[in-house]
């Protein structure tokens, strides 16, 4: 089974408090955008209701990044002062001064926010959007049998991790990630307030400190922005040929502000180019060893959530590609 968050190969699997608590902020903080602040905010004061749950959550996820961060402070310290050899990560870098941020700045606090925007980013878009790929990939047998084809030309019989250039090469599979993200992109929609008074690109006057809500979930499904196909699940929709070898598949230019999946201009997401590594990485390894078929009657529908997740997971049968 294909759960809510993330992949795991056996159910019986425990749950883990923090991930728990940091499911449950999500969904709060959507909840404070369906209601009146007044609402939410009162709750808050007095304790109540969703916002309860709120500080509970926040209470164990705090404390699970203390421990983090208490960790990797000693680790920086082992390498700076004794040369110990440790595991790089960013947050390591930071605190050993790798990463040329002042180290005056480097509290508790900002560090905290450091750890839980990275786990924002990283943590639930990249398991929401292979959940929805493999599930179309399953829906879409065709789909399926070009993309082992491409992979079977780029790796040839290689069954080992792919290489940055065998995954420049997948020029398809790109194309079915994007079009996953067109159709379930991980971040459903983006609020954006205005500080003083402006006009949109559209023309409307707005006023300031007036909310907009951009819903990049219906934007991948308007049909003068995609076409009359736009419910088909269609990788070639990405795919061009190159501008001096005709025989050549290249991924075809689409501005952000048509596909918002990543945002666009100065907003446009840092870690755009590392999800798609990651992403047709796992998908590469995964497809040409494993076929997913999705049970049948098992119910398929995004969940209450600021990012795109399967409500109920994804329920396969898993078995070995001959």
């Amino acid at each position: 089974m294909l759960p809510r968050y993330g992949f795991r190969l056996s159910i019986e699997l425990p749950s883990l408090p923090y991930a728990d608590a940091f499911d449950v902020i999500e969904q709060v903080i959507l909840y404070r955008h369906c209601v009146p602040a007044t609402v939410w905010k009162f709750q808050r004061w007095v304790g109540i209701g969703e916002e309860r749950k709120m500080r509970q959550a926040q209470e164990c996820f705090d404390g699970f990044l203390e421990e983090i961060i208490r960790v990797k402070r000693k680790e920086a310290l082992d390498k700076k002062e004794m040369e110990t050899v440790v595991d790089d990560d960013f947050l390591t870098m930071i605190l050993s001064g790798e990463a040329g941020i002042d180290q005056g700045k480097l509290t508790d606090g900002f560090l905290r926010d450091v750890v839980f925007n990275l786990l924002v980013a990283g943590r639930d878009t990249i398991a929401a959007a292979l959940s929805w790929f493999f599930w179309l990939v399953a829906k879409n047998p065709n789909v399926e049998e070009k993309i082992l084809k491409e992979l079977d030309q780029v790796m040839g019989k290689e069954t080992s991790f792919p290489s940055t250039e065998e995954l420049n090469k997948m020029v398809y599979l790109h194309g079915a990630m994007c079009e996953t993200l067109r159709l379930y992109p991980s971040v459903p929609y983006e609020h954006k307030q205005s500080i003083e008074p402006d006009v949109l690109p559209s023309g409307h006057a707005i006023d300031g400190n007036t909310r907009i809500l951009l819903s990049i979930f219906s934007m991948g499904r308007m049909e003068e922005i995609w076409g009359s196909d736009w419910m088909d699940f269609k990788p070639e929709r990405w795919i061009s040929v190159g501008s001096t070898d005709e025989k050549k598949m290249v991924v075809s230019h689409v501005p952000a502000y048509k596909f918002a999946a990543f945002m666009a201009g100065p907003r446009t997401c840092l870690g755009r180019k590392i999800a798609f590594v990651q992403m047709k990485a796992v998908a590469s390894c995964v497809l040409r060893r494993f076929k997913f078929e999705v049970v049948d009657d098992h119910p398929v529908v995004p969940d209450a959530s600021i990012l795109m997740f399967m409500k109920y997971g994804l329920k396969v049968r898993v078995s070995n590609r001959a």
